[in-house]
């Protein structure tokens, strides 16, 4: 028995002997750095919120802007492609047609292209032509039938202009081979570029192939303007270089991470002042709608630049004192916090851990220094009524040494780990909650309004003229199924429509008493036994219309009559998807097309059909922007501050030609101020970082602490209080291998010398009987 607690003892000691790990100087030290480095932090990052006079938030805009122009000039690019390539299938499907009735044909349905031609290819000889003479010696026929070789490709023109020339065969059985020619300008289709913005065109080696914005000198009045002139087409020439450097980076590489929404190389640029002015520019390199997809415009190694002026502020600069002061009070209170921690949990635990190591060395003949607080406390009143009954004392006898366990420190480890819990949210809660708050002193850049509102004008274009290729594209079907068209026939036709364009849901032909003939794609939502509506024949009014008025989303159809069919028309329905694609932009927060009577139609987050604008403000905001200024309605752009903090807003009617000008629909988009960065809401970002940096650390380190050193504390002192008592079967295993596991094992020393103690001192006992027992006898 003797040897075999001799054998635990030694392995106790053993273990008594290994390295800590953990413990209760780690998380003290942790905290101690996170909070000077928070502090450091502090100091050095706010006064950074704001250096810049002009925004980062103005920048991104530009970069956003040039972004929406690449969108338009590749969509246009493509559509424009894909309506020649459609045309002159159908074309080549029918019987044969006159050349001059061809570019007629085209020009009366499509107003994109800006000449037209026929040339017949093995000859050379030009056929017909409409419109702008198209630079037909700058084609290779001879060529025509390699790889790519009715690829689009650029031309530059004697006036310096450039015009990008689509091809495409017209074959018939029996005749000779054609080539459909059309030109057009690399302009951009509907991009509101507002007041002192300009936007280019690049090719990839920085040379400007089209440009908007900026007038010709002869066309200003005085010198400062001519002047200004000439700095302007400088700084984007300057611009142009730049971005066309930077359009070969890989996207992955040229955009930061987290920017978002475009797939291609995009940025923006800062340049020279003029006159208190800087300008800066955005740009992007046309990329296709998916990734790894390339189209038709892409190959052409394009890249849109947008520059605008920007008045400079150099007083919107963050004072460095508020962060000096947050750092100087954030040191004072984890100093304090630390302290704490260091003289009332840190110091009496490895005071407790020496004392007990001392008594397991039987150096019993100097008083136990109990600690003034909690379980520290309870544990040294332990220690001391072990050592007084190691020297002979009874477990139930209370002598000087100190009570039983019946008095403990009202004061626990938790609650001054609670105190300098509490110490560092004095710090951290201000900063999370009060400080700095950014919405009643927020200054919204005027630029950020007039880009709101301008993209907002854009993307109404944009809907608009996808509505209207849409009806073109119909008109254009139309104009091919003659009266000799069977419904086979037909039904092949709008296939081959709907395959090559993503906008339909469903085309169909109806007759004028409501019958269809022909269908593709998805079951009609016009009822078949409808019969037409107005006295034309037609099935709707206008070439465009919503279909319903309620429901989970709406119907949107157009249609073309077919000619010499007595009323038969092709109907389209569109897909609302395709025109909830068009609104995905980024950086212009919440995005909603409303018709007349503002109920939304559709978006680019979620929302329910033919509902209202979510605020009152927004309607207002629509509903003034729909009246006509002039000779029409004109955009519009605006800045709330109510309760809901700042948001800026932007509402765009559709203003332009076309089949759906009739719809008098309109975009609106808005987004919260604080999404932007602006340099009050980049100092509120801050100042909330901070305080959920201290907030952060304080939990990290004060649980560690807890979980580590306080709850194994508190069973310690339970045992310890127990073992005093007079505990003696009950073995004590440490749980971790530090200071709180040091004490338990030294406890469990002391209870097996108290064992051995009791078995000596009952042996004495009962040794001088045994001898008495056969003197009695005698």
């Amino acid at each position: 028995m003797a040897a075999s607690s001799a054998k635990r003892r030694h392995k106790v000691r053993r273990r008594a002997d290994m390295s800590l790990l953990g413990g209760i100087r780690p998380p003290i030290a942790v905290l101690s750095a996170l909070l000077l480095s928070l502090a450091g932090i502090t100091a050095l990052g706010f006064g950074r919120a704001g250096e810049e006079s002009v925004p980062k938030a103005v920048m991104t805009s530009q970069q956003r802007f040039a972004e929406d122009g690449a969108v338009a000039m590749r969509a246009s690019i493509d559509e424009s492609a894909a309506d020649l390539a459609r045309t002159a299938g159908l074309f080549n499907a029918g019987d044969p047609a006159q050349p001059d009735a061809v570019v007629d044909k085209i020009g009366s349905v499509y107003q994109k292209w800006v000449g037209t031609a026929v040339v017949e290819i093995s000859s050379g000889r030009m056929l017909a032509a409409r419109g702008e003479n198209v630079p037909v010696a700058a084609i290779d026929t001879s060529k025509l039938s390699e790889k790519d070789g009715l690829s689009p490709r650029m031309v530059r023109l004697a006036n310096g202009e450039t015009r990008l020339l689509s091809l495409q065969l017209l074959s018939w059985k029996g005749q000779p081979q054609q080539l459909l020619i059309a030109s057009s300008s690399l302009r951009f289709p509907g991009i509101s570029l507002g007041k002192f913005r300009s936007i280019a065109v690049i090719d990839s080696t920085g040379r400007i192939l089209s440009s908007d914005g900026i007038p010709e000198s002869e066309q200003v009045l005085t010198e400062d303007q001519r002047t200004g002139v000439e700095r302007s087409k400088k700084q984007l020439s300057a611009f142009a270089k730049v971005a066309a450097k930077r359009a070969e980076e890989h996207p992955l590489k040229a955009n930061d991470p987290g920017e978002g929404g475009y797939l291609g190389v995009s940025g923006s640029l800062r340049g020279d002042t003029f006159q208190g002015d800087r300008a800066v520019a955005g740009y992007a390199a046309l990329t296709g709608p998916e990734p790894g997809k390339g189209t038709v415009a892409t190959s052409l190694g394009l890249t849109v630049v947008a520059m605008v002026d920007v008045a400079e502020d150099p007083t919107r600069v963050t004072d460095p004192l508020f962060g000096l002061l947050a750092a100087g009070a954030l040191l004072l209170i984890g100093a304090l916090a630390v302290g704490v921690l260091l003289g009332t949990v840190q110091r009496p635990l490895l005071r407790l851990f020496l004392e007990s190591r001392r008594l397991t060395r039987d150096d019993l003949t100097r008083p136990v220094s109990v600690p003034r607080f909690g379980e520290a406390a309870r544990i040294g009143q332990a220690l001391e009524r072990l050592r007084r009954q190691l020297l002979g004392e009874r477990a139930d006898a209370e002598g000087a040494g100190g009570p039983k366990s019946g008095r403990r420190g009202r004061i626990g480890a938790r609650a001054l780990l609670a105190v300098s819990g509490i110490l560092l949210l004095v710090w951290s809660a201000p900063m999370l909650l009060l400080l700095n708050r950014a919405d009643a002193t927020a200054v919204v850049p005027e630029q950020i309004t007039n880009d709101q509102r301008e993209r907002t004008d854009t993307l109404s274009d944009r809907v608009r003229r996808s509505l209207n290729e849409g009806h073109a594209d119909l008109v254009s079907v139309a104009g091919l199924l003659g009266e000799r068209t069977s419904p086979e026939d037909m039904t092949k036709v709008l296939d081959r429509t709907r395959s090559d364009h993503s906008r339909y849901r469903s085309l169909y032909v109806r007759t004028g008493d409501g019958k269809i003939i022909a269908q593709s794609g998805e079951s009609p939502r016009l009822p078949e036994d409808k019969k037409s509506e107005n006295k034309d024949g037609h099935p709707f009014a206008d070439p465009i219309t919503v279909l319903n008025d309620s429901g989970t989303e709406p119907v949107i159809a157009s249609y073309a009559e077919l000619p010499g069919r007595d009323g038969s028309t092709v109907i389209g329905e569109f897909r609302i998807d395709f025109i909830n694609s068009l609104l995905k932009r980024p950086g212009l927060g919440e995005i909603r097309v409303v018709d007349a009577e503002r109920r939304v139609l559709g978006g680019n987050t979620g929302y329910l059909a033919f509902e209202k604008l979510p605020s009152a403000r927004l309607t207002e905001l629509a509903a003034g922007t729909s009246q006509k200024t002039g000779i029409s309605a004109r955009a519009g752009g605006i800045v709330y501050r109510d309760g809901g903090g700042v948001q800026v807003a932007g509402a765009a009617p559709f203003v332009g030609g076309g089949a759906a000008k009739s719809l008098n629909w309109m975009v609106v988009s808005w987004q919260p101020a604080a999404g932007l960065a602006i340099p009050e809401y980049s100092l509120q970002n801050r100042t909330v970082l901070a305080g959920l940096l201290g907030i952060t650390a304080a939990a990290a380190c004060l649980g560690w602490l807890h979980i580590i050193v306080v709850r194994p504390l508190r069973e310690v002192a339970k045992q310890a209080e127990a073992l005093a008592d007079g505990d003696r079967r009950t073995v004590l295993y440490p749980r971790h291998h530090d200071e709180v596991g040091a004490i338990s094992r030294s406890l469990e020393l002391l209870r097996q010398q108290v064992l051995e103690q009791r078995k000596r001192d009952g042996a004495g006992a009962t040794a001088p009987a045994a001898v008495r027992a056969p003197a009695g006898r005698n």
